[in-house]
C-alpha cells in the first residue's frame, strides 16, 4: 500500500483559510493526500466560514484550531506546507524539519471582510470557491497521478 501525501496548510489563526483548505482536500482528495492545518497564532473557528463550508456539504463545525508549533513539536513531516495567508505572514512560517516542499497560495482573510451578514457570507464563498477550485487544480495535477 503506497503510504499518502502528507500536507499541512497553514495561515495565522487556523480558523477559516487552512481549515477550509485541508477539508476540501482531504474531501475531494482524501485517497492520496492527508491534509492537516495550523496556525501562527491560533484562533477560534470562523462561524461565517462553517457556515459556507456547510453550504458545500462539508461540516467543519467539530474542528479545533491548532498551532504550527504544536506540529513542530510532536515531530510530524510533511511533504507539502502550503502556506494560504498573505505574504508576510507567510514569511513568518517557521521551517518544518524533513523534505517539507513550500509552496504559497495567497487568499484574503475571511475575518478581515466587513459589510453585512449576508456581504460577509458572499465574500466568503467567493474565497471558499477559490480554496476548492485551487485544490482540485493542483491535487489533479500530473504528479500526483495515480
Amino acid at each position: 500500500m503506497v503510504s499518502k501525501v502528507n500536507v499541512l496548510f497553514v495561515c495565522i489563526h487556523n480558523s477559516a483559510r487552512s481549515q477550509m483548505a485541508e477539508a476540501f482536500l482531504n474531501h475531494l482528495a482524501g485517497h492520496y493526500f492527508f491534509a492537516q492545518s495550523a496556525g501562527l497564532e491560533p484562533g477560534k473557528l470562523n462561524s461565517v466560514v462553517v457556515d459556507v463550508m456547510t453550504e458545500v456539504g462539508i461540516d467543519i463545525s467539530k474542528n479545533q484550531t491548532k498551532t504550527v508549533a504544536d506540529m513542530i513539536a510532536k515531530g510530524k513531516l510533511f511533504d507539502y506546507v502550503i502556506t494560504v495567508c498573505d505574504e508576510t505572514s507567510a514569511e513568518r512560517c517557521p521551517v518544518f524539519p524533513g523534505r517539507a516542499k513550500r509552496l504559497h497560495w495567497g487568499f484574503p482573510d475571511p475575518a478581515a471582510i466587513v459589510g453585512s451578514s449576508d456581504e460577509k457570507l458572499a465574500q466568503t464563498r467567493k474565497i471558499r470557491d477559490a480554496i476548492k477550485e485551487k485544490i482540485q487544480n493542483w491535487a489533479g495535477a500530473p504528479e500526483f497521478a495515480e
